[in-house]
């Protein structure tokens, strides 16, 4: 039962909250990672570049958004190029401001640095679910604010922000159509009414931050306005149907083939009309026209049919998207560089534990900031 009203939530945000209970009795593995520390901030790449040693070892109990894939990739920190930030801890104005859509408007937040009229600007988008402008989902205890906490360190380096409160969230509650109705594309329309009002306030020097599925819809936002440079932060790098296949590998045979195939029939573009019950709430037939239309994306082939520059950002600590998601997206594009952030979770929190509810209790943690070298790659990439 709460499994299905979880799902009922959000057309995207149900896909995540739902593996994670079907799978949470499951067994798999986890990835420990050992690598060389360098003797300053453990939390800053610095440089130094060593390949880090992997090793499985059994888990019992974890999320299946927290298993990892049986293959064995090597991990490399990248060199970071560049020096530390200074601590400019610029003055900023916060405004509220909102956009017309149909139906309703979208509530979004420009930080602006003072006294910087040509200031560049990053629309951050969040990723999927009830996940608010700030970062915090509706679905979780607490918050954990790690999309204002980034707004605020750009601000602080001069670099104004905009973030916003997707349709059917917070603010923008009122903003939501029927469920039957929704496509991925609505996502970058979206998008792409905040772009043009942040042009039609004189901003010329843009870049789109996607965070998780935020990230995809950068990427196809990227295809259709003039951006200055584009930012992945913890996005995927394969269709979401690879994903999910992989994600629902570990539930029991029967219901893993059965999902097989309602994956095999929604990327060909083919409803299901009864889903098996267990696997209603993922594939009922009110999101299946979401779902199909998402599936025909590919991040990698958008970020490869990109000219302007991209940043790539991925914590190791991430228990949601794995780092060769990253490695696929780098792969694809000349013009993307690259950067595994140790200790870095999904979120942009430090996590040194390999305990998952460690990693997992960031979530509800405002007081956990976001670690300085995602700051530091960011800057460096739109200065």
């Amino acid at each position: 039962m709460l499994l299905i009203a979880l799902g009922s939530i959000d057309q995207s945000g149900s896909i995540e909250v739902t593996i994670m209970m079907l799978n949470e009795l499951r067994n798999g593995s986890t990835l420990h990672i050992d690598r060389f520390k360098p003797p300053s901030d453990p939390e800053c790449p610095g440089d130094f570049a060593d390949p880090a040693k992997l090793r499985f070892t059994p888990s019992i109990g974890l999320p299946l958004s927290m298993q990892i894939s049986t293959r064995v990739y090597a991990l490399f920190i990248v060199l970071f190029a560049g020096t530390q930030l200074q601590a400019q801890n610029l003055a900023y104005k916060a405004d509220t401001t909102s956009v017309s859509v149909y139906p309703g408007r979208l509530y979004g937040t420009l930080f602006h640095p003072n006294n910087l009229e040509e200031a560049p600007v990053v629309l951050i988008i969040a990723g999927s679910g009830p996940t608010d402008r700030d970062g915090n989902s509706a679905l979780l205890p607490g918050k954990n604010n790690s999309l204002l906490q980034l707004a605020e360190a750009l601000a602080q380096q001069g670099i104004a922000s905009l973030r916003y409160d997707k349709r059917g969230v917070a603010q923008s509650a009122k903003a939501i159509q029927r469920e039957e109705s929704l496509v991925f594309e609505q996502n970058s329309a979206d998008a792409r009414v905040w772009l043009q009002w942040l042009f039609e306030k004189g901003y010329r020097r843009i870049y789109v931050a996607g965070h998780s599925e935020g990230s995809l819809v950068a990427l196809q936002v990227a295809q259709h306005f003039p951006l200055s440079g584009l930012i992945s932060l913890a996005g995927a790098g394969r269709p979401i149907q690879e994903v999910l296949r992989e994600q629902l590998s570990n539930l029991p045979a029967n219901l893993k083939n059965t999902a097989n195939e309602y994956l095999d029939s929604l990327s060909a573009g083919k409803r299901i009309a009864q889903p098996a019950l267990p696997l209603l709430s993922l594939f009922r037939p009110s999101v299946q026209g979401y779902m199909i239309s998402w599936m025909q994306l590919d991040p990698a082939k958008l970020i490869a049919s990109l000219t302007i520059p991209s940043l790539i950002l991925q914590g190791d600590k991430d228990l949601q998207v794995q780092v060769i998601d990253a490695e696929r997206l780098a792969n694809a594009s000349p013009k993307a560089n690259l950067h595994v952030i140790p200790t870095m979770n999904h979120i942009f929190k430090a996590v040194v534990s390999d305990n998952p509810q460690e990693n997992l209790s960031t979530y509800s943690d405002p007081s956990k900031p976001v670690m300085p070298a995602l700051i530091q790659y960011l800057v460096a990439f739109i200065r």
